[in-house]
């Protein structure tokens, strides 16, 4: 069964070689690996072109400019999809989603429609957070699903599998979030649409290398776009 690991990347040319080293490592059949890069200024995707010349399972989605990570997945997605990807699997590339859990995704999402990595269950944690990102993780993934109705434990995570019927069925072009609020809305309209969403747990790490793009702007706009997914008509 062919499946699709997509990646954004963004100045993650610290990062990247580690983390394709450890993907490919595991030896899992049938799956390729496509970052999407947006134009990073350090050389990331420009990076990947000379990786990918030695692994055929590599690919690389140059785009013009940095337009959010909700439009990077997006893009990616649809590429999968229109490679005959069955299975579309996403994670970050700074190396806080540790790729040991891929098999697992793999594993369970033969029972499900998506699988969840899930910070927040029995077997799941963070690691290297201080207390206040760890609250403000807490309230988000509380506040989305009080706000949702939904009854996962972890909304914002961005370690997940989903099969192509999913994304093909909620219609990729409609997905409005551009940050991090992304990984909420995708479950939103994948719950809606009556699909078996299961969880995962994980162990996220906070990245070694580079410098994070969560900020003050990601917690606004995750604030307000859950609330209009929840009442807009």
């Amino acid at each position: 069964m062919k499946s699709y690991l997509v990646i954004p990347t963004y100045n993650e040319r610290g990062n990247i070689e580690k983390l394709l080293n450890q993907v490919f490592a595991l030896n899992i059949e049938g799956l390729n690996v496509l970052i999407v890069d947006d134009n990073s200024p350090d050389g990331t995707g420009i990076f990947v072109d000379e990786l990918k010349k030695t692994n055929p399972s590599l690919d690389v989605i140059h785009r013009k400019e940095k337009q959010g990570l909700g439009k990077a997945y997006v893009s990616g997605f649809q590429q999968a999809l229109n490679r005959g990807a069955e299975y579309i699997l996403q994670m970050d590339a700074d190396l806080s989603h540790d790729p040991k859990y891929l098999p697992d995704f793999l594993n369970k999402i033969k029972e499900a429609d998506v699988v969840l990595g899930s910070r927040y269950i029995k077997g799941g944690g963070v690691k290297n957070w201080n207390w206040f990102r760890r609250q403000i993780s807490r309230f988000g993934n509380i506040y989305a699903r009080f706000i949702l109705g939904l009854p996962y434990k972890d909304l914002t995570g961005g370690f997940k599998c989903h099969r192509r019927v999913v994304l093909e069925k909620i219609g990729l072009d409609g997905v409005s979030s551009v940050g991090y609020n992304f990984q909420i809305e995708m479950s939103y309209k994948t719950y809606l649409a009556g699909f078996k969403i299961v969880e995962t747990p994980i162990i996220f790490t906070e990245r070694a290398e580079g410098k994070s793009k969560f900020d003050i702007k990601i917690m606004i706009e995750s604030f307000w776009k859950v609330f209009l997914l929840r009442f807009r008509k």
